[in-house]
């Protein structure tokens, strides 16, 4: 395989596909905020997932036969297991998992850094997945990875939360029970070096040749690093060697993944890049094994280490795969809500349906807390699946607000509003709201342009009216651990019971010159 890395970047399409469709892919594989992705190989395919937070259904599995194109099968877990995850918890929630099959089945185990660490199975890894079983509670333990050895015993290991542990720069192994349902001691820290390895997380456990290995990025998210220990005995000592650096590329904080080999033999390293509004992106790195150690990237400055790659040769795969990205647009003709939705806390099956009008969802108004849509836990919402993008959607609303919202630690909306008989259309943020004007009952199209960046400008339409710009752009952020969301709501601001609106599709598309 030879390296392209100088090669200009393939232009902007839409949805993001990084299939070049000439032997070749372009990072990232998703254009999408997929956080601390794990994968695995089982026989010909690819399992995936991916930090939620506090987004349900959660624990997305994507599926892939190439490692390059992914889709969306399933989640894990419907809701947060604990009661307070009713309403939303910006930054808590499922952080990152690791996934595994052992024993004929898969497992997932994650942690809730308030609550401790969760495993789950399936005999199949778009389910159904069992109830999360709490194998060890405590406060600040994250990023659990057990490892299944060839002498019968079972090990775990996890790293720690700085806001809730305190510290954040040491690896802890114990023994685990053979199936996953607890740890059997209390474990030995076996690495701790704040001035080499700070911010020390996401270990995932491989043993090779008789060689342990725990893969763990440090440094932080944004300007960190991919450490690799290995070690002859599991509670070591390790030898550590940084393998993956941003270097000379604009990649930054290239860590935290997943090492997994091809049918042919190939080796590759999935691990995400903090791209700001777009949270954490997924890139794929080609592997070398050398002396031992798995070499990440391309070593262009020669000091050892690698570095991310822009453009390379696919995994080498026996049989054609289809070009795909996770689903996005959405006409709302199946009976289910996509796969590519999620509510902003734990939700109710009764908050929406698809079949009380055909080919529409409908949403069911919910009260909303101090008028402040971040507070609210049905938002329905996705993830942004490109660099930038037009969303559209036609609302028919009998409800006090229904309409189009980007929500991150600051929030825009264009919506629909009644009061008594009359309508309006209302573009509102936490910095106020702006009454646009008045509305005639019936269909209203909402549109959202999002250019790269995160610059948000929105318009809408009634009936055949042309579009009009509504006024005052926002600049889209982040929200707590994850990238801004996009989607649709509906509120009872007074709390009526009878309220709702229906949505007759969502669609993206290529972002346009003007929206004039």
């Amino acid at each position: 395989m030879n390296s392209t890395l100088a090669m200009p970047p393939k232009p902007l399409v839409y949805p993001w596909t990084p299939d070049n469709g000439d032997g070749f892919y372009s990072n990232p594989i998703l254009c999408a905020d997929y956080s601390d992705p794990d994968a695995i190989r089982h026989g010909d395919d690819f399992w995936m997932t991916a930090s939620s937070f506090n987004c349900t259904p959660g624990l997305p599995i994507l599926h892939s036969k190439d490692l390059v194109n992914w889709k969306l099968v399933a989640h894990a877990v419907k809701n947060l297991p604990h009661a307070r995850y009713a309403e939303v918890q910006p930054g808590c929630g499922i952080w990152a998992p690791a996934i595994r099959f052992h024993a004929g089945k898969f497992w997932i185990f994650f942690p809730t850094p308030d609550e401790g660490i969760y495993v789950t199975t399936a005999t199949h890894p778009a389910g159904p997945w069992t109830e999360p079983h709490l194998m060890q509670a405590g406060m600040g333990l994250i990023d659990p990875c057990p490892l299944w050895d060839d002498d019968g015993r079972a090990y775990l290991v996890h790293a720690y939360a700085f806001s809730r542990a305190g510290f954040c720069h040491k690896l802890r192994v114990c023994e685990m029970a053979m199936d996953g349902s607890r740890l059997l001691d209390e474990g030995q820290i076996v690495f701790d070096a704040p001035g080499r390895q700070p911010t020390i997380e996401g270990p995932k456990f491989l043993k090779r040749d008789g060689w342990y290995y725990i893969l763990a990025p440090a440094g932080g998210v944004q300007t960190g690093w991919q450490t690799v220990l290995r070690s002859k005995n599991i509670f070591g000592p390790y030898e550590e060697k940084i393998v993956l650096e941003q270097g000379r590329t604009p990649i930054n904080g290239p860590h935290q993944g997943a090492l997994v080999d091809t049918p042919n033999g190939e080796w590759w390293f999935i691990h995400f890049q903090d791209a700001g509004v777009y949270g954490r992106v997924t890139h794929l790195q080609p592997v070398r094994w050398v002396d031992g150690w798995p070499l990440m990237g391309r070593d262009h400055d020669g000091n050892g280490i690698g570095e991310p790659v822009s453009h390379f040769q696919k995994p080498a795969i026996a049989t054609p795969v289809e070009i795909r990205a996770p689903q996005s647009s959405d006409e709302f003709d199946a009976p289910q809500l996509g796969l590519q939705w999620q509510w902003h806390a734990n939700h109710e099956g009764d908050w929406c349906s698809l079949t009380a009008r055909k080919g529409w969802l409908r949403l069911f108004a919910r009260p909303v807390a101090n008028n402040d849509l971040a507070k609210t836990p049905n938002l329905l919402l996705q993830k942004c699946p490109a660099r930038s993008f037009v969303v559209e959607t036609t609302v028919e609303s009998n409800a006090t607000e229904a309409g189009l919202v980007v929500m991150g630690r600051t929030w825009s909306a264009l919506a629909v509003r009644r009061d008594g008989k009359q309508h309006q259309l209302v573009r509102r943020g936490g910095d106020g709201e702006i009454i646009l004007c008045d509305l005639a009952p019936g269909l209203v199209t909402l549109r959202l342009e999002l250019s790269d960046g995160g610059g948000c400008a929105f318009s809408f339409r009634s009936a055949r009216d042309e579009w009009l710009r509504a006024p005052g752009d926002f600049q889209a952020t982040a929200g707590v651990w994850i990238s801004a969301k996009v989607g649709i709501y509906c509120l009872a601001i007074d709390g009526a019971p009878d309220e709702f609106a229906d949505f007759d599709y969502f669609r993206f598309a290529a972002p346009t010159k003007s929206l004039a």
